[in-house]
Parts: C-alpha cells; structure tokens; sequence
C-alpha cells in the first residue's frame, strides 16, 4: 500500500464518513451522496435476470442462462457498475473501505429475498495483493454483512494461491484459462451447508463460477451470490428475435 493510501485508509477508519458526498466530496452531512451525485448512480431494481440478477432489457431468463445455467444457485446486486456506481466501486477497492457500511446496508434490502444461508465466503485475494491494497474489499464487506444477519464469516474456505491479470480486458475464455488453478480449497467443513458468496463486481461471472465449484466440491448444499454492482446484460435485436 503506498503512503498516500494508507493515509486514506487511516482517514476513513478513525472518522466517520457521512459529513461529505463519497463522489463529489461537496459537504451533506448525513449522507453518502449529494442530490447531484445520488442521480449518477442507478440501482439495479429494474427487470433483471431471476438467476444471475443482471439487468435485462426483458422479462424472464437472459439467454446466457438459458444456455449455460451458472453453478450457483441465485445472484443479485445493488447498483449498475456504470457511472456514479463504477466510481464507488473503484474508491471502494482504493483507498475507500469505509465504504463497506454503505454498500453492506444496500444488500441487505437484496437478501431480504433471499433464503438463509449457514455462512458467508467472500472472493480472495493472494497475500501479496491484499498487502499492496492494505485491505480486501470482499472481505471488509463479508464482514459488514455478517454483522447485519448474524451469519458467521468462514475464513480459509477459498484460498488464492497466484496473482492473475485483470479480468477485464479478457475474453470469456481468456478469463477462464486466467484463473484457471489460482484458486484452492481451505480446510473448512462446508458439508450440507448454504454458503453466501461475496464480491465486488459480477461482470461475466467467472471469477464466482470458480469458487462456486470449489465449495460445491468441498460439500457445500447451494451457493448465492451477492455484489456491489454488476453489468447489465444487453441483449442484442438479433438475440431477441431468436428467442421468441
């Protein structure tokens, strides 16, 4: 972590963060975002896909589903992971780990549709990462939503054992072959139990396809997902008129 983030970082824990807009950084004083920077952010309470929550532009199933059905049962997420959204997720993994609060209290109104689950796991980082970054953001939210339901966090159910490129800029496969190894079990007892998986961002899925397979492996019952943010899925005019 560099000095100028752990200042940040140190910043944030020791005063609260509810005096300026998270955006902006114009004064509220008693809210995360002013009136201006609360209409860039859009939530993903529109039509979005029953299995992996993304916004659709259709009702029912998006068709990556329909074709490939993802190994977790259920996911869902607060925001659209563009404009004011995207930034927050960003200040979120730099520097802005208060954020936690904000977001954690946003997904608890999401899991109210959920079933209840006997654990939270959250997406790991390798220990080099999580020293560069001085936190990880999955954690500091798995944490804020435990204390919120009550449902203890399993630590070392999912362990990363080698830093990979940023997913982004990759192709489905690319991802694929990305993480392909980088993530082991733990020795956690996960048998016959429902696990809520966490992360910051849902973008193709992979990331949480591959952690999902492990706790299935490891004797997990079900797997739900929850994040931040996630892209919506645009299906295209050609798409449409395949389907129907």
């Amino acid at each position: 972590m560099s000095i100028e983030n752990f200042k940040k970082h140190l910043i944030d824990t020791l005063f609260p963060k509810d005096f300026t807009c998270d955006i902006c950084g114009v004064e509220t004083f008693g809210s995360n975002l002013c009136k201006a920077c609360a209409q860039s952010v859009i939530f993903n309470d529109g039509l979005v896909c029953p299995v992996c929550g993304r916004r659709t532009e259709v009702e029912g199933l998006c068709l990556e589903c329909k074709a490939k059905p993802p190994v977790f049962k259920r996911a869902a997420s607060a925001l659209l992971h563009e404009k004011g959204g995207a930034f927050l997720v960003k200040k979120f993994k730099n520097g802005g780990g208060y954020l936690k609060e904000y977001f954690a209290d946003l997904l608890m109104k999401k899991l109210s549709s959920f079933p209840s689950f006997d654990g939270i796991v959250f997406v790991p980082m390798t220990k080099k990462a999580k020293r560069k970054r001085g936190y990880n953001q999955s954690e500091l939210l798995a944490k804020a939503l435990s204390k919120r339901t009550g449902v203890p966090v399993i630590y070392g159910a999912v362990e990363k054992v080698k830093d990979t490129k940023e997913q982004k800029s990759l192709s489905s496969n690319e991802r694929a072959e990305n993480l392909k190894s980088c993530f082991k079990l733990g020795n956690c007892d996960l048998k016959g139990k429902t696990i809520l998986l966490v992360d910051d961002v849902l973008t193709t899925g992979t990331t949480a396809e591959t952690i999902t397979k492990l706790l299935l492996k490891a004797g997990a019952a079900e797997v739900y997902l929850i994040t931040v943010s996630s892209v919506d899925y645009k299906i295209s005019t050609t798409e449409l008129a395949s389907d129907i």
